[in-house]
């Protein structure tokens, strides 16, 4: 039996699958799981070669400029300027420690992305449900899935109540997909897999169980882990002109140099060794040998500044790059970026309205025809707001990086909706009596909730056929 790949697996059967991975739904036994973790291995990411210190440090010192001031050094030290050949070898160490000392926090920092596997996962071993490192799940291991659970591996459902899973990291999508046990045709793109769940994603509401049909590196995010260690590694504008600019002046100098020492020679005939002392002093002074030091500082401000954004910059070159940077091409407009959701618009009674703002702040100008308008004397706008605001289970919070949601990132974008239209007070005074949860089996969420009066009201939201299929009129 050999480590599935999810890429057929979601057009089988379940009991396809079980067939296929040698596995039953009561799991695997102690002895196979072993057997096959001996086999396939830990169910981790593949760590690319790391180098070593030593090796980090000396590839500080890989550039033409650094060459020659170590070859500046050598001459001074060899006519006994051993002031200068301080001087210069110092600058050429600060610049190397600094780009090593930046270096070696960037790869602290990319050690915590590596920590996408769920550290703990439910599992069906010898027909008992016990609680596991994800990293000793095999292929046929049978899984149980939780609201809030992180994915431990590729997993092929075959059983699933109202399981909903976001997969904005594979996909972009940030509203979260509805799963089920049913096969999907063979062809499907990876967002359009509704029988499978991919590793390092989120369930967001619902239960579920399934069979691990791919671990490791082998799961869907395991090929991208790969994809991204065959990167060519190309140079930087900047180390390009660096280059450039240290072959040019390297040149330059050697010119120069020979041009004086021949025209003092052969036509001045002046001392040989007075006058190579001279052309080796004014070819040392001629060498900028505080450029690498200057430059290593800036970028290394550079990558601070990054820093403090919440930036991981491994390499100080990288930072000119983004500098450099004058187009991004991406699918989704803030999706991959920030995994965020506004409410753009909004229909009411053949009147369309356009709402201002940024993420899931509550603030914004509300538009008709390009005027701006005054939500509290429109009571329409006022009953959306009730709606966005009462049927929805997420919550919004202000923090040090501004607005957060907690919950799915449509539902906070109508709550941020809801903030614009009535204000995050509005409806402080009601309280939730019942609710119908979403379910992709219904496709709608209803409330009942009651005003400070105690009057009740049943709000709804759902998809537009499922919710005007419950409606025998339109409100005048």
């Amino acid at each position: 039996m050999q480590n599935e790949s999810p890429i057929a697996v979601h057009a089988q059967s379940p009991d396809e699958v079980f067939d296929r991975l040698e596995a039953t739904q009561r799991g695997l036994s102690t002895q196979e799981a072993e057997r096959r973790r001996a086999r396939h291995g830990e169910n981790r990411l593949p760590e690319p070669p790391k180098r070593s210190a030593l090796r980090r440090f000396a590839a500080q010192f890989n550039n033409v400029l650094i060459f020659v001031l170590i070859g500046a050094a050598g001459v001074t030290a060899a006519l006994g300027h051993w002031v200068d050949t301080g001087v210069i070898l110092a600058v050429v160490l600060v610049n190397a420690v600094i780009g090593f000392v930046q270096e070696g926090r960037a790869e602290q920092a990319m050690e915590a992305i590596r920590a996408m596997l769920a550290p703990r996962t439910a599992v069906l071993r010898d027909g008992h449900r016990v609680t596991l490192d994800a990293a000793e799940l095999v292929p046929g291991d049978v899984v149980l899935i939780e609201a809030g659970d992180r994915v431990p591996a590729d997993i092929r459902l075959f059983a699933s109540r109202g399981l909903r899973a976001e997969e904005a990291i594979l996909t972009g999508e940030s509203v979260p997909v509805d799963k089920e046990p049913e096969p999907v045709a063979a062809d499907a793109a990876l967002g359009d897999r509704k029988s499978m769940l991919f590793s390092g994603t989120l369930v967001a509401a619902g239960t579920g169980r399934g069979v691990v049909v791919a671990t490791g590196g082998q799961t869907e995010i395991g090929r991208i882990s790969g994809m991204i260690a065959e990167v060519e590694t190309l140079t930087t504008p900047l180390l390009r002109q660096m280059d450039g600019f240290a072959r040019w002046l390297s040149a330059f100098i050697l010119l120069v140099a020979a041009s004086l020492l021949a025209f003092g020679y052969f036509i001045r005939d002046m001392p040989f060794a007075e006058l190579f002392m001279a052309v080796v002093g004014l070819s040392v002074a001629a060498i900028p040998e505080g450029l690498p030091a200057v430059l290593t500082i800036t970028l290394a401000v550079g990558v601070q500044a990054m820093a403090r954004r919440n930036a991981i910059v491994r390499r100080l070159p990288a930072i000119e790059t983004l500098g450099s940077v004058s187009v991004i091409c991406t699918d989704k407009t803030g999706t991959l970026t920030r995994n965020e959701m506004m409410a753009a618009s909004l229909a009411l009674e053949g009147r369309d309205y356009t709402i201002d703002g940024e993420g899931y702040a509550p603030e914004g100008t509300i538009r008709a025809k390009g005027d701006p308008v005054d939500p509290a004397g429109r009571p329409r706008l006022a009953e959306a707001a009730r709606i966005a605001a009462l049927c929805n289970d997420a919550a919004l919070r202000e923090a040090e990086g501004g607005w957060q949601v907690a919950g799915d990132p449509m539902e906070g974008a109508l709550k941020a909706l809801a903030g614009k239209l009535a204000g995050t007070d509005a409806f402080a005074g009601w309280t939730r009596a019942d609710a119908i949860p979403f379910d992709a089996a219904h496709r709608y969420m209803a409330v009942l909730a009651r005003d400070p009066e105690g009057g009740a009201h049943i709000l709804v939201k759902g998809a537009p056929e499922a919710v005007m299929a419950m409606c025998d009129g339109v409100r005048g």
